[in-house]
Order: structure tokens, then C-alpha cells, then sequence
């Protein structure tokens, strides 16, 4: 690949799409292997120059201009001031809310507009995903001008603290007594906070998509703890998120994970390098040992340690070493860009891991034992760590972001198989994007290499292992699948509500109805195949088979060993399936309040 032109692979592209889908899906494995998505360099860069200049730059110019602080480019004199923080914070909040951070741009399926976020979210009859379907005043899918209107409330409100000069502590005066530039106005939280909830009452996505699991407590520990119960409540927040991430991807779906990530990464410059990933390639593509090591060393292990260290670490050489490997970590995941693109994301976690551990060290007076009540630290704790815990066990009722499995490979997921030309409905939809298939072909792509690159995607799926039994289930139920239009739903999902971050739960059965109402397919035309995500003491996955015109029609599951086990092209063919329900066919009642499931679901 070059700095503009993208690698495709070496097929005839006329052929390549007449074969079976699974010797499609054996290719284009292979392919990723060695060359990844294949994008151009010139969208790493656009990436890069965007998290550098627009991000960093751009926040910590806002934070320090703000704040009565030195020039940005004195760093002594503003990377450890509270406010900084703070600050930073809220710009982030501020950018995943607008879209324009996470789940941005051509490696999150979005080409032509880039950015999916404010022109869905602040745009009357786009869909809206409720979380909750007993919640009074939240019926419908349908954006509203109301809707509307919250969600310019929240940026104005996010905006105002972030932009209004910081306010005299007390609390930090006593902690910090040479402090001169204050904190966030605490009233000035009080409506992010509200909007944000009530945004996320009416639509879950914009909650989601603003990364609220993280960042609302984040702001609520702004508002009201004191300086000192402060500093060690954001300690415990990151603690949760990175243990949290970290205990998730205890078992059999991290490996998998590992290898296509790697070899997707622009900075990793050998094809050998890539290729030792994987256990004999290309005969072999399930992980090797090297793999095995990178996800439950490298990641599992260094996720789980180094944190705790930090949290409990009164050794400042031991704390340094251990900011250090946090630093790296994060920064490491930013080099592979992960087709999610949680860029800004992981540059605020290595920052916040200098700013909360060496700028307010626990021999400081910042550890936990120095919190002003024993019964805070035990609500705290309780509270952050109550949907993680509900989340893993019942992962049906709570998002896998609020779950804190953030990249473990135990995803909700799903494909979606189109009849010939019935994809074209999903024109219907009112949205501001158009099929990612058809925005490749408006950036230049000839059609049949915009479908092969879209067909990338969906072989990036089956070298996870949910791919394996969701394609196991397609082959089971469709015999017709080699003329079908596969898709993956994460990238669909982002043409249709404008983010999605890996998160099953923004395409279950109440977004394919949402579409239904509005695109009219025939019973037939769209069959998607959507599973849950792996339950704490469960062996299995719980899948279903959705057709949109006549709801679910099937419920199964799979054992996640498995899936596993198999090769993405699945060569032995479908993977061993248990049926545990098959419904009779029948049409879908026009109602926008039909009933779904689950809190934060």
C-alpha cells in the first residue's frame, strides 16, 4: 500500500465475487494477515494529525488559555494542575460527544462524511434508540425536535465549564496551598451531568457515544467531592476501568483478538512480525503462542498488575515503572489503530495515569486510606463496580462499555444478509450517510473494489470468534448465502445512527425494527444473525436469527470452545449449533413502542 492508494487484494475482482462466500471469507483472511484493512497511509496521518494537532494541541491550548496557566508549551508549569485535568476531561467529552473522537472516520466505516456523531444526533426522524421501553415519555424511534434541542443543550452545557475560568477551592488550597488557578466551577457540572442522563433516557447512542460509563462519573466527582476524596475517587474510576477490561479478557475470545489487530497496525513493518500471530500460517490462522503471550502477558496480566501497583503503591520507583508500562500500553494500542479508534481515548488515559499517580502520589496523602470517610470509599467502590459486575453476568441487560470489556473480544455482534439489490432499501432510512459500499464508490472506488473492501470487513469478523458461529448459523439457515449481500452490522450501524463503538446492543432487534418501520423489507430480503455476548460461568453464546420483516425466528446458541477451535473459512464446515427456540413466521406490527430488552441495553 502507498501513501494514498490502498492495498486491494491481488484478485480479479469480477471472479472474487462469484465464488462461494466462504472461499470469499478464506481470501480475504488470509490477505488481512499480511496487509490488514489495507488503508492508505495518508488515513493513519489524517488520524495522527488529527489526535496531535486537534486533540492534544487543541485541549491543552483551551485548558491552559482558560485556566489563567502559563503557555501550553510550558508543560512543568500545567501538566500536574487539577484543572488541566479537568479540563481535559470535559474536551474530550465535549469532541465523543459532537463524533468527532471515537468511532470517527474510514477505519470506524465512515468515508463520505467522515463523521457520523452531531449530523445524525442533532437531526429531527433519525432513529433513536431508547434504553429503557417502560420509561415514561421515551416511546418511539424516531428523533424529535425535543431531541434535538437536548442534545445542543448538553454541548452548550459540556462547552460553558470548559471555556468559563476555573473558581477558588478551598479544599484544593488546603491540599495544594500554592494553587492559584482553582477548579471547574462546580455548578457549572450540574447541567452536563442532567443532560447527559437525560439525552441518554431518550437515546441510548448519544449516552454511549459519549462514553458516559466513564466520563459521568468522572464529572459527578468533580461537582461535589472535595479535593482530596476527588483525587482518589478518579483514582479508583480509572482502577475499575482498566481491572475491568483487563478480568474481561480472562478466557478464550482475547487471543483471537490480538493477531488481526496487529496485523491491521501501520506501524508494525514486518510481514514475519505479523505472520507469527498466527499458528501456521496460511494453514493455520488461529492464534499462536506468540499471540497467547501478547494478549495474557502483554495485555491481560500488564492490564490487571500495573494498576493494582499503582492504586496501592507507596514506592515511587516502583509507581514510576508502573506509570511507565500504562503509558506504553495505551500508546501502543494508539499505534495499531483499532477499527473502533478509541485514539483520544487512549491518549487521555496515558495522561491521566501521569497526572493521578505522580502529580498526586499516594504517599502524598492521595491514597485510599486517606479518603475523608470509610463509608465513601465503600459507596464508591459499590458504585463503581456495580454494572462491570452486573454486566459479566448478565451481559443481556447492560452494554459491554458500561461492562468495562472494552476491547476483550466478548462482543455482542452480528451479520446481516441482504437478498440481491434489497440493501438499496436501507436508502429509506432518513440518516446523513449513505452505504458505506456506495460511500467507497463516491471516494473513488470502483464498484466491485468498493464491495471487496466491504467484504474485508466481514472476513475481519471471522477471524474473531464470534465471526465463527455467526457464519455458522448463515450457513445453517440460508442456503441461498453465496448470492446474498453479507455486512457487518458494526459498520452498517454506523450509517444508520452514526456511531458505534463495537457494541452489539446498537443493532439488536430494536434498531433491525426501527429500520423495518421505515425500509419495508419482505420477509426474506433481511436476515441478520446476532449474538450476545459470553456470560461469566457460561460455556455458550446465545444467538438469534432475525428476519426484519418478521422478528426472530430462531434462538440458539454455540460453545464458545468451539468457535474457537475452528478456522475462520470454517473448512469443516458450520460449527456444532444448538437450536433452542424457532419461531412461527410472521409479520412485523408497524409499532413504534414495541417492546425490547434490557437496562443500558
Amino acid at each position: 500500500m502507498g501513501f494514498t492508494k490502498p492495498h486491494l487484494p491481488q484478485v480479479d475482482p469480477e471472479t472474487f465475487l462469484h465464488e462461494p462466500l466462504m472461499e470469499r471469507m478464506r481470501v480475504l483472511a488470509l490477505d488481512w494477515v499480511d496487509h490488514g484493512f489495507g488503508s492508505p497511509r495518508m488515513v493513519h496521518t489524517v488520524y495522527i494529525l488529527k489526535l496531535v494537532m486537534f486533540y492534544v494541541l487543541g485541549g491543552v491550548i483551551v485548558a491552559t488559555a482558560t485556566s489563567n496557566l502559563p503557555a501550553f508549551w510550558h508543560v512543568s508549569q500545567w501538566w500536574d494542575q487539577p484543572i488541566v485535568y479537568q479540563k481535559i476531561v470535559l474536551w474530550t467529552v465535549l469532541l465523543e460527544t459532537i463524533g468527532i473522537a471515537g468511532s470517527w472516520g474510514p477505519l470506524a466505516g465512515k468515508v463520505k462524511p467522515m463523521t457520523g456523531g452531531i449530523l445524525f444526533w442533532a437531526r429531527p426522524g433519525t432513529i433513536r434508540l431508547r434504553p429503557f421501553k417502560w420509561l415514561p415519555l421515551t416511546a418511539g424511534d424516531r428523533r424529535t425536535p425535543l431531541d434535538v434541542a437536548l442534545y445542543v443543550a448538553l454541548l452548550i452545557s459540556v462547552a460553558i465549564p470548559l471555556f468559563v475560568p476555573g473558581a477558588h477551592s478551598d479544599s484544593l488550597s488546603e491540599a495544594v496551598p500554592d494553587n492559584t488557578s482553582g477548579l471547574v466551577r462546580p455548578a457549572l457540572l450540574i447541567a452536563p451531568i442532567l443532560l447527559l442522563i437525560l439525552n441518554g433516557l431518550r437515546d441510548k447512542t448519544i449516552f454511549l457515544g459519549a462514553r458516559g460509563e466513564q466520563y459521568l462519573p468522572a464529572l459527578f466527582f468533580f461537582a461535589v467531592l472535595p479535593f482530596v476524596d476527588m483525587i482518589i475517587a478518579l483514582k479508583l474510576l480509572i482502577l475499575v476501568v482498566w481491572v475491568g477490561a483487563g478480568v474481561s479478557k480472562f478466557g478464550k475470545h482475547f487471543s483471537l483478538v490480538v493477531p488481526p489487530m496487529v496485523s491491521n497496525g501501520p506501524a508494525v513493518p514486518f510481514t514475519w512480525l505479523k505472520r507469527a500471530h498466527y499458528r501456521d500460517f496460511p494453514r493455520d490462522l488461529r492464534p499462536s503462542r506468540v499471540a497467547d503471550f501478547m494478549a495474557h502477558v502483554g495485555g491481560t496480566t500488564v492490564e490487571v498488575v500495573a494498576p493494582l501497583v499503582l492504586f496501592f503503591s507507596t514506592n515511587s520507583r516502583l509507581t514510576v515503572a508502573a506509570v511507565a508500562v500504562m503509558v506504553i500500553f495505551h500508546l501502543f494500542i494508539v499505534s495499531t489503530f483499532p477499527l473502533a479508534v478509541p485514539l483520544e481515548w487512549n491518549v487521555l488515559f496515558a495522561y491521566a495515569t501521569v497526572f493521578l499517580f505522580l502529580g498526586f502520589p499516594n504517599w502524598h496523602g492521595y491514597a485510599l486510606t486517606d479518603i475523608s470517610s470509610l463509608w465513601l470509599a465503600v459507596l464508591l467502590i459499590a458504585g463503581l463496580l456495580f454494572f462491570p459486575i452486573l454486566g459479566n453476568f448478565r451481559p443481556d441487560k447492560v452494554s459491554f462499555l458500561p461492562s468495562m470489556r472494552q476491547y476483550a473480544g466478548n462482543w455482542a455482534s452480528a451479520v446481516w444478509a441482504f437478498a440481491p439489490g434489497a440493501e438499496a432499501k436501507l436508502d429509506k432510512v432518513t440518516r446523513t450517510a449513505k452505504n458505506q459500499v456506495d460511500q467507497f464508490v463516491d471516494f473513488g472506488y470502483e464498484p466491485a473494489w468498493a464491495e471487496v473492501t466491504m467484504q474485508q470487513v466481514i472476513a475481519w469478523r471471522t477471524m474473531h470468534s464470534q465471526g465463527r458461529g455467526l457464519f455458522s448459523v448463515l450457513l445453517k439457515n440460508l442456503p441461498d448465502i453465496d448470492t446474498r449481500t453479507v455486512r457487518e452490522a458494526e459498520f452498517v450501524c454506523n450509517s444508520l445512527i452514526g456511531f458505534n463503538f463495537g457494541d452489539g446492543h446498537l443493532h439488536n432487534a430494536d434498531l433491525i425494527a426501527a429500520v423495518q418501520r421505515r425500509a419495508g423489507f419482505e420477509p426474506g430480503e433481511l436476515v441478520v444473525v446476532w449474538v450476545e455476548s459470553q456470560a461469566w460461568g457460561s460455556k455458550l453464546q446465545h444467538y438469534q436469527v432475525i428476519d426484519a420483516a418478521l422478528g426472530v425466528i430462531e434462538r440458539g446458541t454455540w460453545r464458545v470452545a468451539d468457535a474457537v477451535a475452528e478456522q475462520p473459512w470454517l473448512p469443516n464446515g458450520p460449527i456444532p449449533l444448538a437450536v433452542t427456540w424457532t419461531g412461527a413466521p410472521r409479520p412485523r406490527v408497524r409499532d413504534e413502542q414495541d417492546h425490547g430488552h434490557g437496562a443500558l441495553a
